[in-house]
């Protein structure tokens, strides 16, 4: 008997705001859990499967940024799309305390607290895209304008030339 994974805590909450989605699965036994190595394990295109990156502004606010997982977070366009001077990575030890989930599973849906979502431009061309379910070994596909939907997010140029 196949044994149930649970739901994370972001499937739940695209379960209740009715917004379809696929979760996919995938080993982390090897410890290969970096986004390029997620895509060939579930069988897709790194261009189809994005991370999520939480920043701090100068303000101190914290922001979300969903970009290719091949791309490089660009802080200058990230902090235009932001509204923000400066923008800067957040330490990995603030991650679990600011979003609920861990580095390695951070899903832009379901943080601890709704914060401003940016999502790369590049994503709105596609008819789906990938993102952290909010565990290791698990992932989510949707249609990119429902991940806008479900975390009230804004597309924006957010990756460095030539990603």
């Amino acid at each position: 008997m196949a044994k149930k994974i649970a739901k994370t805590n972001a499937a739940r909450m695209l379960d209740k705001e009715k917004i379809h989605y696929e979760l996919l699965h995938y080993s982390a036994e090897d410890g290969k859990v970096d986004g390029v190595s997620v895509a060939a394990k579930i069988g897709h295109s790194a261009e189809l499967v994005y991370k999520t990156l939480v920043a701090i502004g100068a303000s101190k606010q914290p922001y979300v940024f969903v970009i290719p997982v091949a791309a490089e977070l660009d802080l200058k366009k990230a902090a235009k799309a932001a509204g923000e001077k400066k923008i800067e990575m957040a330490p990995v030890k603030d991650i679990l305390a600011l979003t609920g989930y861990i580095r390695g599973g951070c899903s832009p849906v379901g943080m601890k607290k709704p914060y401003p979502t940016f999502v790369s431009v590049e994503a709105e061309q596609l008819p789906e895209m990938i993102v952290s379910a909010g565990k290791i070994g698990m992932q989510l596909k949707l249609a990119p304008a429902e991940l806008a939907a479900a975390t009230k997010g804004h597309f924006a140029e957010l990756t460095a030339p030539g990603q």
